[in-house]
């Protein structure tokens, strides 16, 4: 069987109480499938550190309703359970207005955690933070259960329990409204994974979480009430038929697509990789902080976000590695550059202590760190053709950086707007040589046509350039 984990709101510990249960479940031996709600790149990070199996994102708005479906069933068939982690608190979505097209079928909450359990017709867990509370829980756990009959609660795991008699209090406001308590976690300062300006700090910057892990899987054994969580999980949800979305090859050999991931560069989407693989190409990781030229035989460049603002001065120092990218897109090869390699391509980072480093220097912008975030959903329409959208195209995406470009390109690649705020479309974008670049995270799950047109590209520059 399958659960959510989901949180009351955000900062209750949700991530800890679910990387502590996949840490748990992994040294028992089970074959553990998780998934994310929403568009974030991080905790999927520990989650396929824990598991070893990719994390896939869930989320109606990037991609659509079924293929959210279709995506949980498909990637669940292998597995002994599967575990959903919520995004912000339980019922926190989005209210679409009817402009913003069909995605809405009426949902209020759309792309909320009660949004993915009742699609995905799953229990959820809902963790509490107990820490300011003692029997005014059983109001929070008993409104949560009873606000929307369709989300079916399982239980709660009560986190943050500063003693005996505080879980007394708790035990005895909350077993008369027979809520299960499926866990219970006491305040462990000392158990802690660092964060920065974006969230948690990805795994590869964490030389500790192996030991952290451990502490989690010792703290689990006794944290959870195994006896409850078990038989819920060991109940196998009937295997669903899905059918093949493998694309008709032609191209031979195939074509391979560069991937720039190390500690700079790691926010991708394991469907867009997935993806890619599909429709053709082959994918060769490459490292722009270490390695000094493109790996061999490259016919198309991938730069996804992640935090070349902390790693800028290796970066800049990289002289044969900004050489070999320049020159690469300046043959035309076609290169995607989601907000972090964005930045990469621009001519300047002036990184967080306010040091200028120079880039690639393809886009004729500077990226400069700022205090203030920008975070949202986007629709977008393409101005001019890219190397992976015809001109005219929709797409829907979603921004989240705090860096800022010093100007704007006279050719802008997209006309943007905000989802849910009344604001005025605005442009944003590069489109030169053969280069898409853009703020703008894209998860090509329900849009294959955008994969595919890539590796045509790709597979074209190959041909031109024998």
């Amino acid at each position: 069987m399958s659960i959510v984990i989901a949180g009351e709101r955000s900062g209750v510990g949700k991530t800890t109480v679910t990387i502590a249960l996949l840490a748990s479940l992994r040294h028992r031996a089970m074959a553990v499938q998780s998934f994310k709600v929403g568009p974030d790149y991080i905790d999927p990070m520990f989650h396929q550190y824990i598991t070893d199996r990719p994390c896939y994102n869930l989320d109606p708005i990037l991609t659509c309703e079924q293929y959210v479906r279709d995506s949980f069933h498909r990637h669940s068939q292998s597995a002994d359970c599967a575990i959903v982690e919520g995004v912000m608190g339980l019922f926190d979505g989005v209210e679409l207005n009817s402009e913003f097209g069909v995605r809405n079928s009426g949902v209020a909450d759309f792309a909320s955690t009660a949004h993915i359990s009742r699609l995905l017709k799953l229990p959820v867990v809902l963790v509490l933070d107990c820490s300011r509370l003692s029997g005014s829980i059983a109001a929070i756990a008993c409104g949560y259960r009873d606000l929307d009959r369709d989300v079916k609660l399982a239980g709660v795991v009560l986190n943050r329990v500063g003693s005996d008699r505080h879980l007394e209090l708790l035990q005895n406001a909350i077993e008369p409204h027979s809520i299960p308590i499926l866990g219970v976690f006491r305040r462990h300062d000392e158990i802690q994974i660092r964060d920065r300006h974006l969230g948690l700090v990805p795994t590869d910057e964490l030389p500790e979480l192996d030991g952290i892990l451990d502490r989690l899987v010792e703290l689990g054994k006794t944290s959870f009430s195994w006896e409850k969580f078990l038989p819920m999980l060991s109940v196998q949800a009937s295997k669903l038929p899905i059918a093949d979305r493998q694309l008709p090859i032609t191209h031979y050999p195939l074509p391979k697509i560069a991937i720039a991931r190390d500690r700079a560069f790691n926010f991708y989407y394991q469907d867009n990789l997935d993806w890619l693989e599909r429709c053709g190409a082959e994918l060769v990781f490459w490292s722009p902080l270490s390695d000094a030229n493109l790996p061999p035989d490259t016919c198309g460049l991938y730069f996804g976000g992640g935090f070349p603002e902390v790693f800028a001065s290796e970066l800049a120092d990289n002289f044969p590695m900004l050489d070999a990218v320049r020159n690469a897109i300046v043959s035309e090869m076609p290169t995607y550059a989601e907000c972090g390699g964005l930045m990469y391509l621009s001519q300047t980072i002036v990184d967080l202590e306010n040091k200028a480093r120079s880039m690639v220097g393809i886009l004729p912008t500077v990226a400069t760190m700022g205090a203030k975030l920008t975070l949202g959903y986007r629709r977008a329409v393409a101005l001019r053709q890219s190397p992976m959208l015809p001109q005219g195209s929709t797409v829907w995406g979603h921004e989240f950086h705090r860096s800022h470009l010093d100007s704007t390109s006279d050719r802008p690649l997209f006309q943007l707007e905000k989802l849910g705020k009344l604001s005025a479309p605005f442009t944003e974008g590069w489109t030169v040589h053969r280069v898409h670049a853009s703020y703008l995270h894209l998860h090509w799950g329900a849009s294959p046509q955008l994969p595919q047109q890539f590796v045509s590209e790709c597979d074209r520059f190959r041909h031109q350039n024998g």
